[in-house]
C-alpha cells in the first residue's frame, strides 16, 4: 500500500519551517528574558531577515504568542489524552494519578513553557476563543478522571455554588461536587508544580517529587469513616 502524500506546495512547506524557526527564537527569548520581552525584530535580526520580512509569518507580538500558547495548550492536552489512553483503565476513564504524572514530567521537561500558560498574564495580551477550547479539553479529562474515582465527594457549600457558575466546564454532565473536586485537584497540583519551577523549593531539601506525590495522594484519599 502506498504511503501517504504530501498535499503541500514547497511554498507552504518553507512557510511551515521558516514559521517554526520564528517559534524557537521566540522560545530562546522567553527563556532568557520572558515573554513580555519577546521582540519580533530582535527575531528578525538573529535569523538574518528584516522586520517587514518576519511579518509576513507573524503579523505582531500578540499573533506570535498565540501560536506558542496554542501549541503548549495543544502538546499538554494530547499528553493528558495519551496518558489517560495508556492507562488501560477497565472503565475506559482516566486515572487522576497517571493524569498528574504526565503533567509534572511535561512541565519539567519544558517549564518555560508550563510557565507560559500557567504563569504570569502577559500584560495587555488576550488569548483568543480557540485558546481557551484547548484548556477546556484539559479539564475534560481531568473532570472525567474525577468523574471515575469511586468514592464521592463531599457536597460543600461551593459545590453548590458551583450549580450556577458551571460555564468553564464547557457542558460537562459531572456533578457539582465532582467539579469541585476537579477544581481542588487542579488548584493544588499547579501550586506545587508553580512553586517548584519558580525555584522557591531551592534549599529547602527535600524532593519536590515526594511532596507532589503526597499531595495527589492526599487528594485521592477516600473520607475518614464516621
Amino acid at each position: 500500500m502506498a504511503g501517504k502524500t504530501d498535499s503541500t506546495t514547497p511554498r507552504e512547506r518553507y512557510r511551515a519551517q521558516v514559521r517554526a524557526e520564528i517559534k524557537d527564537h521566540a522560545w530562546d527569548q522567553i527563556g532568557t528574558a520572558g515573554a513580555s520581552a519577546l521582540s519580533l525584530n530582535a527575531i528578525a535580526k538573529q535569523m538574518g531577515m528584516s522586520g517587514p520580512a518576519l511579518y509576513r509569518y507573524f503579523a505582531n507580538r500578540d499573533e506570535l504568542i498565540t501560536a506558542l500558547i496554542r501549541d503548549a495548550y495543544r502538546s499538554l492536552a494530547d499528553t493528558l489524552r495519551t496518558a489517560a489512553a495508556d492507562a488501560g483503565v477497565p472503565s475506559g476513564a482516566p486515572d487522576v494519578q497517571d493524569l498528574a504524572r504526565a503533567l509534572r514530567v511535561w512541565a519539567l521537561a519544558d517549564p518555560q513553557r508550563y510557565l507560559l500558560i500557567y504563569g504570569t498574564p502577559i500584560p495587555g495580551y488576550h488569548a483568543p476563543d480557540d485558546i481557551t477550547a484547548i484548556s477546556a479539553e484539559i479539564m475534560g479529562t481531568l473532570l472525567d478522571a474525577c468523574t471515575a474515582i469511586p468514592h464521592a465527594p463531599p457536597q460543600t457549600p461551593f459545590a453548590a455554588h458551583l450549580e450556577a457558575h458551571r460555564d468553564w466546564a464547557r457542558g460537562h454532565a459531572a456533578p457539582s461536587a465532582v467539579l469541585h473536586r476537579a477544581l481542588t485537584i487542579w488548584t493544588r497540583l499547579h501550586g506545587v508544580l508553580s512553586l517548584e519551577l519558580a525555584g522557591h523549593f531551592t534549599g529547602m531539601r527535600f524532593d519536590p517529587a515526594e511532596l507532589y506525590a503526597a499531595e495527589v495522594a492526599a487528594l485521592l484519599a477516600p473520607p475518614p469513616a464516621v
